[in-house]
């Protein structure tokens, strides 16, 4: 079986597309929402379920976050200033009053965001943007790889802030 890793978005579509994800909203709070969940998928390097797995309490986002990746694995990961913004930015417009350990991405109605919300606005702006069919939440974690190795990162020290374990 030969895996195929998504195609990387280039960073001017990616930031792009974080901007188109802001004009969709509905709403100042969830416009602010997805964008900072689009920015944490891009500028982390998370997965969608990872960013959706935040609570109240890891908020605001400090230099590091702590995430449980799949198979329950634990890693650190910086957090861009640009990321801790957006997460902010929507902490500051969000209606709910939640628990430390509810949800920090909240939907219309206040209970945890749906994974397919993500998927959604994503391909909204993707075809907005008339950017091709693999632009996706996923090719956004892995665009955030791409671009580290480019820039000369260390390719061992990018899995691991990915969670592969190879």
């Amino acid at each position: 079986i030969k895996l195929r890793l998504p195609r990387p978005v280039a960073p001017e579509a990616a930031k792009a597309l974080i901007a188109a994800v802001e004009e969709q909203g509905l709403a100042p709070w969830m416009a602010a929402r997805d964008v900072a969940v689009v920015t944490l998928l891009y500028g982390c390097g998370l997965r969608i379920s990872e960013a959706l797995a935040l609570r109240q309490a890891d908020a605001p986002l400090g230099d590091m976050l702590k995430i449980r990746g799949k198979g329950g694995r634990e890693r650190l990961i910086p957090v861009l200033p640009v990321a801790g913004r957006a997460v902010e930015a929507y902490r500051a417009l969000q209606p709910y009053q939640r628990g430390p350990d509810e949800a920090l991405f909240l939907g219309a109605r206040g209970g945890p965001l749906n994974p397919r919300h993500v998927q959604s606005v994503t391909a909204a702006a993707r075809m907005q943007l008339g950017l091709p069919a693999t632009t996706t939440p996923h090719a956004l974690r892995h665009s955030f790889a791409t671009h580290l190795l480019e820039a000369g990162g260390d390719l061992r020290t990018i899995q691991e802030l990915l969670g592969h374990a190879t």
